[in-house]
C-alpha cells in the first residue's frame, strides 16, 4: 500500500466544529437555517449536528429556535483557561523538584475544597502515596493546613465543621483545639509543616500561594529521616511560592 497524504479526517467532526464556530459568533443566537447558510451545510445535516451538540451540553437552544453555546463549553472553557495557568507554572515547579529533590504539589481552595491541582515527582523523587483524598485530609497534611492557616475564620469554621478530623497516623492532630492552635504558631511560619501525620515516614512542608483571589498552597514531601532539611525548603518554598502566584496571578 502506497503512503497516504495526509492524516485521516472525519468529515462528521469538522462540520460539527464548523457549527460550533457558527454558534459562537451570535451571542444572542441564530435559527438552523441561518447556521446552515453560513456553514454551507445542507439544512437537514445541521439540524442532525445541532441536535446531537443540544442532546451533549454543547449547544443550547431558545425558546425563538435560536442556538446559543451550551453550559458544556462554558466548562471546557475554564477548564482550558485552568489548565493554560498550570503550564505558566509547571517549569518552575520542575525546578523546585529537582533543586531540592523531592516531590512537589499545589492545592487550591474551591468550591469548599482543598484539592490537588497539580504533582511533579520523577524517579528519584516519589510522590506520597495518596491513599487518602485532600478532600479527607486538609487537617493532617501541610499542603491543607497551610490553606487552612490563611482561611478567614468564618471559611475556617465552615471547612472543620464539615470535615472530620480523622485518625489517619498516630501523629494525626485530631483535637480541634490543638489544631487551631498549631496553625495560629507553626514554627516555620508562614510555612506549615507535617510531621507523618498523613504518612508515616514522610514529613511535608508547605507554603501559600494564590492564583488571582484563590486560596491554594505549594509543598514539598520528603522521607522523615530528612527532616534536619525543613529550615532551608522553607528559604528555597518562599520565593518559589512568589514566582507561582505571579505565573497564576496574570490574566489570560
Amino acid at each position: 500500500m502506497g503512503a497516504r497524504d495526509g492524516p485521516t479526517l472525519i468529515s462528521s467532526v469538522q462540520r460539527a466544529m464548523r457549527l460550533l464556530e457558527a454558534v459562537s459568533a451570535h451571542e444572542n443566537g441564530a435559527p438552523a437555517k441561518q447556521l446552515a447558510r453560513e456553514t454551507d451545510l445542507p439544512l437537514a445535516t445541521a439540524y442532525h449536528l445541532l441536535r446531537t451538540l443540544v442532546h451533549d451540553g454543547y449547544v443550547r437552544k431558545l425558546d425563538d429556535g435560536g442556538f446559543v453555546l451550551g453550559d458544556k463549553l462554558q466548562s471546557l472553557r475554564a477548564t482550558g483557561r485552568a489548565q493554560a495557568l498550570l503550564n505558566r507554572v509547571r517549569p518552575t515547579l520542575n525546578a523546585l523538584r529537582d533543586e531540592l529533590a523531592t516531590a512537589a504539589y499545589l492545592t487550591f481552595y474551591e468550591d469548599g475544597e482543598i484539592r490537588v491541582a497539580e504533582i511533579v515527582d520523577g524517579p528519584g523523587t516519589p510522590r506520597v502515596d495518596l491513599w487518602v483524598g485532600f478532600e479527607d485530609a486538609g487537617h493532617a497534611t501541610a499542603l491543607g493546613k497551610t490553606v487552612l492557616r490563611e482561611m478567614d475564620e468564618e471559611s475556617r469554621r465552615d471547612y472543620l465543621a464539615r470535615h472530620h478530623l480523622t485518625d489517619l497516623t498516630p501523629r494525626t492532630i485530631t483535637s480541634l483545639p490543638e489544631l487551631l492552635r498549631r496553625l495560629e504558631a507553626p514554627p516555620l511560619a508562614p510555612a506549615v509543616t507535617d510531621m507523618e501525620e498523613y504518612a508515616l515516614g514522610t514529613v511535608c512542608v508547605a507554603v501559600p500561594v494564590y492564583s488571582g483571589e484563590t486560596l491554594g498552597s505549594l509543598g514539598v514531601s520528603l522521607p522523615a529521616h530528612r527532616l534536619s532539611r525543613l529550615p532551608e525548603i522553607r528559604e528555597r518554598l518562599l520565593p518559589t511560592a512568589s514566582r507561582v502566584t505571579r505565573g497564576l496571578s496574570l490574566t489570560i
